[in-house]
C-alpha cells in the first residue's frame, strides 16, 4: 500500500505554517508534525500594499527553513499557498519571484473563494461529526486576518456564502486608530460589523434557522479545543459561550494570555475573533459552536489526496458547488426550472462530444455553472442580458471556482448571447491565456446549442438524447410539439459550433404515438 509524504504550506496574514502528512488509502490522512512561524504580513500588506524589505527577508529564510525540513522528512510532494496578505500586495507577481529566485519554492495565491473552499474540505475531514453538524440549518464562519466568510447550510447543501472584509488584524489595526478606553474594545468592534451583519441576516438569513456555528480559525479554535469550559474539547454552547466572554473581556492581554496559556499577540487576535464569534451567534441564532481546529494546511493535503486518488471521498462537493449557483441564480430571479433544462441539455451535448472537445470534469462543471446563471443579466437589462449577466458573475463570489474560473463562466454566459470574440480582440480586455480562451470557444458552442434547444422557454422535450456519428450531432427530441422554433434557431447557433468542432448538430423528431 503506497503512503505519501506531503508537506502544506499556508502563507498566511498572521504567520507561516507548514504541516506534514502522510497519506495513504488504508490510514486516510495522518498529521505527523507542524511547525508554525509567527510573522504579520498583514501588517504590511493592508496598510501599505507592500511587504517591507524586512518582512520579505524574513518570509525567504522561513521558507527555506521549511524546505530544509521537508527534507529531512523526504516528503513525495509539496503545495504553498499564499492568501489574503500576499494576493492584496499592489506587486504580488514581483514578490512571488523573488521567493521563487530566493528560495526554489513556488508560492501560489489562491483567490478568497477557493481558499474558504479548502477550510470547508478540512472540516469535511471530520466525517461524521461534520455530516452530522450540517443535517438542520447550520453556519460556517471562517475568520482570516483579512476577512472572515459566512457560509450558510440547509438540508446537508451549501445554499450561500459570502465574504466581508473584517478579519482580526483589519479590526484591530481599525481599532487601534481609535486609542479606545479600557472596557470599550468589545462595544466599539460590534459597532464596525453590526452594519454588515445585520446585512446578511436581512438578506440571506430570513426565516431560515440556524442550530449550530462551526468556526474555522487560527486564534479561538486552538483556546476551545483545550479549555476546560468546554464539555467537549472544541465544542460549547450559548450560555457557556458567553460566560466564556465575560471572563476574557474584563482581562487585559497580558491577564488573558496567562489564564489560557497563549501569547499575548495571540490573546490580541483571538479576542477579535471571540466578539466576531459573539456577534455571529447573536444574529444567527446559533445555540452551539463547533471548534473542529482544522486549518488551511488540512484543506490542502484534503485536495492533494483527492486530486491525486488517495483516499476514497464520501462528500459531493461538486453538489455544494452547484447548490451554491442556484442560490445566486435564484437572487436574480431566473426560472430555476428553464435552467435546469438547458444544464441538462448542455452536459448532455459535453458527454457526447468528449472525445472531439478533450475537456474533463472540472470544464463540465463550469458548463454547468455557465447554464445556472447565463440569464442572470435579465435582472439588470432585457436588451443587453449577455453584458449584464457577465458583469453580475464577476461580481459575484462562487465558492471553489479561482478569478479565472469564474471569468471564464462570465465570458460564457456572456457569448451565449452576444457575438463571439476571437483571441485578438478579447486579449484588449483580459490576460486569459490561450488555453482559458479555447475552453470559452468550446463550452460557449455547446450552451449555445442547448440554449437554442429550449429558446421558446416551454421545455418542450421530454426526453433527450444526443449521438455524435460522423460530422454530425445528432439530437434526438422525444416530443408531440411544433419544434419549428427550435430547429430554426439551432440552425442558426450551429454554425459556431460547427466552426469550434467541425461538427454540426441537427435535430430529429422522434413522435410519440
Amino acid at each position: 500500500m503506497a503512503v505519501k509524504l506531503f508537506a502544506a504550506i499556508d502563507v498566511g496574514s498572521y504567520e507561516l505554517t507548514m504541516k506534514i502528512f502522510e497519506i495513504s488509502s488504508k490510514s486516510g490522512i495522518k498529521e505527523i508534525d507542524c511547525i508554525n512561524h509567527r510573522l504579520a504580513l498583514g501588517v504590511d500588506s493592508y496598510k501599505t500594499g507592500k511587504l517591507s524589505r524586512e518582512k520579505m527577508d524574513e518570509l525567504c529564510d522561513t521558507l527555506r527553513d521549511f524546505k530544509e525540513i521537508m527534507k529531512t522528512y523526504k516528503v513525495d510532494a509539496y503545495k504553498a499557498y499564499g492568501t489574503s496578505a500576499i494576493r492584496e500586495t499592489e506587486n504580488t507577481l514581483i514578490v512571488l519571484d523573488q521567493i521563487k529566485n530566493r528560495t526554489g519554492m513556488t508560492v501560489d495565491v489562491i483567490s478568497n473563494s477557493e481558499q474558504r473552499f479548502l477550510n470547508y474540505k478540512a472540516i469535511a475531514t471530520k466525517g461524521e461529526a461534520f455530516d452530522k453538524c450540517i443535517e438542520g440549518g447550520c453556519a460556517i464562519l471562517d475568520i482570516g486576518g483579512g476577512s472572515v466568510q459566512i457560509s450558510l447550510f440547509e438540508k446537508d447543501s451549501l445554499v450561500t456564502t459570502q465574504n466581508m472584509r473584517l478579519g482580526v488584524m483589519r479590526l484591530r489595526e481599525r481599532l487601534e486608530a481609535l486609542a479606545p478606553r479600557s472596557g470599550q474594545s468589545e462595544k466599539l468592534i460590534e459597532e464596525m460589523v453590526n452594519n454588515q451583519f445585520s446585512l446578511f441576516k436581512k438578506m440571506y438569513l430570513k426565516e431560515r434557522e440556524i442550530q449550530n456555528l462551526i468556526v474555522v480559525d487560527d486564534y479561538l479554535s486552538v483556546v476551545l479545543q483545550k479549555n476546560k469550559i468546554c464539555k467537549v474539547p472544541g465544542e460549547i454552547d450559548y450560555d457557556d459561550y458567553q460566560k466564556f466572554m465575560d471572563e476574557v473581556s474584563h482581562k487585559n492581554r497580558i491577564d488573558c494570555s496567562l489564564a489560557l496559556e497563549i501569547s499575548e499577540e495571540h490573546a490580541s487576535l483571538m479576542f477579535y475573533s471571540a466578539v466576531l464569534i459573539k456577534r455571529i451567534m447573536e444574529v444567527t441564532g446559533a445555540s452551539h459552536i463547533w471548534a473542529p481546529g482544522t486549518t488551511l494546511c488540512d484543506g490542502i493535503a484534503y485536495e492533494y489526496a483527492q486530486k491525486n486518488n488517495l483516499i476514497t471521498i464520501s462528500h459531493d462537493f461538486e453538489k455544494d458547488i452547484i447548490a451554491s449557483t442556484q442560490t445566486i441564480s435564484k437572487r436574480y430571479m431566473c426560472s430555476r426550472k428553464r435552467n435546469e433544462s438547458i444544464e441538462q441539455l448542455a452536459v448532455s451535448i459535453f458527454d457526447t462530444m468528449k472525445k472531439v472537445h478533450g475537456l474533463g470534469k472540472r470544464e463540465r462543471l463550469l458548463l454547468q455553472i455557465a447554464a445556472q446563471l447565463n440569464d442572470c443579466g435579465k435582472y439588470i437589462s432585457q436588451t443587453d442580458v449577455g453584458e449584464c449577466s457577465f458583469r453580475i458573475i464577476m461580481a459575484t463570489e462562487i465558492i471553489g471556482l479561482s478569478h479565472t474560473e469564474r471569468e471564464m463562466v462570465a465570458y460564457v454566459a456572456k457569448y451565449n448571447r452576444d457575438e463571439f470574440e476571437y483571441y485578438e480582440k478579447l486579449g484588449e480586455h483580459t490576460t486569459l491565456s490561450r488555453e482559458a480562451y479555447l475552453m470559452i470557444a468550446k463550452l460557449t458552442a455547446i450552451l449555445r446549442v442547448a440554449n437554442g434547444l429550449d429558446r421558446s422557454h416551454k421545455q418542450k422535450f421530454q426526453n433527450v438524447k444526443t449521438s455524435l456519428k460522423d460530422d454530425q450531432l445528432v439530437i434526438t427530441v422525444d416530443t408531440t410539439e411544433d419544434i419549428t422554433l427550435e430547429t430554426g434557431l439551432l440552425t442558426a447557433r450551429a454554425k459556431f459550433f460547427e466552426e469550434v468542432y467541425s461538427v454540426r448538430p441537427v435535430i430529429k423528431q422522434k413522435r410519440r404515438v
